[in-house]
């Protein structure tokens, strides 16, 4: 039997704030394979950023476990982390976070130059071309549109073919055209790439384009919906 790609088993997270204890996350469990889509859905500070946080290896549940191709996260020293960030998961945020002095194509390379990959440009131009924007790779972000920056923050993060994708509010600050847009393209990541794509939205449309929809109240999972 496989395991599945990603997985939280009972998985909580609990903040000290002046002295108080906040409880973001509540003994979550969800299993998520490999070409799949997930939203998360629910009001802002219901949890999903910090689900998405602990799917990320970027924090770790206070209680219960998360596993990333079957191996738990907290386990693992910071060699083994970074490893695990760089090689296998893919960071989309909500403001692109591309670095404003290098090129697109620079952007896009960045993470391979990181890991000392080679062929590092030629696998940059390439998702370049997927996303449909070659003619920019000399362009710096300033010369581009909303949707062109989520465009390439997407190229970025599949240049290394990650296991994982994790979105953050990917189509928060664009328009509806080029919020299909990114929405097609994680939706290809999954079954072009096979990668496992975790979303955290208020967008309907973004939800309805995936295979799972999971609710989220008060740091609960109070429903999961699949298509």
């Amino acid at each position: 039997m496989n395991l599945p790609r990603l997985e939280l088993r009972r998985a909580s997270k609990v903040y000290q704030t002046n002295g108080q204890k906040l409880e973001a996350l509540h003994e979550v469990s969800l299993a998520l394979e490999a070409g799949s889509v997930t939203a998360l859905v629910g009001r802002s500070g219901c949890g999903k950023t910090t689900l998405l946080n602990l799917a990320g290896a970027m924090d770790f549940p206070t209680s219960g476990e998360v596993f990333i191709g079957g191996r738990a996260t907290a386990s693992l020293n910071e060699n083994e982390l970074t490893a695990l960030r760089r090689q296998r998961i893919g960071f989309v945020f909500q403001f692109f976070q591309l670095l404003p002095a290098l090129t697109t194509l620079e952007n896009v390379e960045l993470p391979l130059l990181l890991a000392a990959t080679k062929r590092a440009r030629e696998a940059a131009r390439e998702r370049l071309e997927w996303v449909g924007l070659s003619e920019k790779a000399d362009s710096y972000p300033y010369q581009l549109s909303g949707g062109q920056m989520q465009r390439v923050a997407i190229a970025r993060a599949l240049v290394h073919s990650p296991e994982i994708v994790i979105a953050d509010e990917p189509t928060g600050n664009l328009d509806d055209a080029s919020g299909d847009q990114v929405l097609g393209l994680l939706r290809d990541a999954a079954d072009r790439f096979g990668a496992t794509v975790l979303v955290a939205t208020h967008s309907a449309e973004a939800a309805a384009m995936a295979s799972m929809r999971v609710q989220m109240r008060d740091g609960r999972i109070c429903a999961v919906e699949r298509a």
